[in-house]
């Protein structure tokens, strides 16, 4: 049995937590691998909407397990929030929702860091979420974090004390203009903490290789997008863990080798929260009405998202580096009513027309090359079935595929789950 991915292929925001809700009666476990409270997977069925930062995307199905793996951070606070919520709407989060050990903890102290770096940054910020994510990788890396099994061990007040500590320090350093009462932060995680202990942790590395082991089918899903991947993305605008396809073998402890199929997500046009180079940016009436349409705001951050026409240089990236057997494409829905439709297929370079995404973006190194497609007005949002679709969405559609080479196998019209076309 194998492994399946579940990626975003642009800079987040691509409906990743939709389609792992719609796919998730196929799978016994929903594992979410990298990340943190800084994604925001919105599902939407039986008219409600639902929020999720941190727990996969599968919890509203009783029969998955949801793991959250290795590689993911962890805010107590965020996360009880959620667990929260999940209660209201009478979830029973406690039978299918497990933790890994090995994922870390975002402290008070490391959202206080985010926010004193990047006010320190000035005009040169990268458009941090401050959820503490940045800092919290950090730690990891550097040998210092606090990670789930910690709490379980008698000393781990200690060990929290000398490392906020640590972070109180290097905050002064910054000499940045922010205001915090760090006993209100701390009450608040403690509580959380309290909350976090009565779920079952698990070794999941040894977890999933049991359940591979005995075939049950497994779904990784991932945060964020493959163009804010750390070593893939655009550098310095980008998170801090893979969001790749790699992301889930550190991040779930599983080997390469038991990776089955990739579904690669991607929306029918492009946007992009906060700073950093965005190629086919609109900034006319085209790009406000996909942002008005396509209620372009950041499940996270609340951000207004720009948008911009699909850039197919960045989406033939995205899936070489992913191995992306399958693609997903959301929001067509948004481009009804558009005249005509522009899709980039190559960039002008330095004087010369490429088509593979090189060292920099930015806007003073790249201009996009576009192909018009005719535009179509049908209403999406009812329609059940590939023969209903207008025929210039399908012509936009069959050369996205020829370009990728690789099928389109859903089709999103709308937010709900059942608004999901299967080709």
């Amino acid at each position: 049995m194998a492994v399946d991915l579940l990626l975003g292929l642009q800079w987040g925001d691509e409906g990743k937590g939709k389609i792992v809700d719609v796919l998730t009666a196929k799978y016994n476990i929903i594992a979410r691998f990298q990340g943190g409270p800084n994604a925001g997977h919105t599902l939407v069925f039986n008219g409600n909407k639902h929020v999720l930062h941190t727990i996969p995307s599968g919890i509203f199905h009783d029969k998955a397990i949801n793991v959250v793996g290795n590689g993911v951070v962890i805010d107590p606070v965020i996360f009880k929030k959620e667990l929260d919520k999940l209660n209201e709407e009478g979830v029973d989060y406690r039978k299918n929702l497990f933790v890994s050990r090995k994922a870390h903890l975002i402290l008070p102290t490391h959202r206080l860091l985010d926010a004193a770096s990047e006010a320190a940054k000035g005009k040169a910020k990268i458009g941090s979420t401050l959820k503490g994510i940045g800092p919290t990788y950090m730690d990891k890396t550097g040998r210092n974090g606090i990670r789930v099994g910690d709490i379980e061990s008698p000393e781990w007040i200690t060990k929290y004390r000398q490392l906020a500590d640590k972070h109180c320090t290097l905050i002064n350093f910054h000499q940045a203009s922010i205001e915090y009462d760090l006993d209100a932060l701390e009450k608040d995680f403690f509580e959380a903490i309290d909350l976090l202990k009565s779920l079952k942790f698990i070794d999941s590395e040894a977890f999933l290789h049991d359940a591979l082991k005995h075939n049950q089918p497994i779904l990784a899903e991932g945060a964020q997008g493959s163009l804010l991947d750390i070593d893939f993305g655009t550098y310095p605008f980008v998170t801090s863990s893979t969001t790749t396809a790699a992301g889930a073998c550190t991040g779930l402890g599983i080997a390469p080798g038991v990776i089955g199929e990739v579904f690669g997500i991607f929306k029918a046009y492009t946007t992009r929260v906060g700073s950093g180079p965005f190629p086919t940016e609109l900034f006319d009436d085209n790009g406000a009405t996909m942002s008005r349409v396509g209620h372009e705001f950041g499940a996270t951050t609340g951000r207004p998202r720009r948008c911009g026409w699909l850039d197919l240089v960045a989406l033939k990236y995205s899936c070489q580096v992913n191995g992306v057997t399958q693609l997903m494409m959301m929001k067509a829905d948004v481009l009804s009513g558009f005249e005509s439709i522009d899709i980039c297929t190559a960039y002008k370079h330095k004087g010369k027309e490429i088509t593979h995404l090189p060292f920099d973006i930015a806007p003073e190194f790249v201009e996009p090359i576009y192909k018009s497609f005719k535009g179509w007005n049908e209403d999406l949002t009812g329609m059940t079935t590939e023969d209903e679709l207008p025929i210039h969405l399908m012509d936009y559609i069959a050369f996205i595929e020829k370009e990728m080479e690789i099928p389109i196998t859903i089709i999103s019209v709308g937010p709900d789950r059942k608004q999901t076309i299967f080709r």
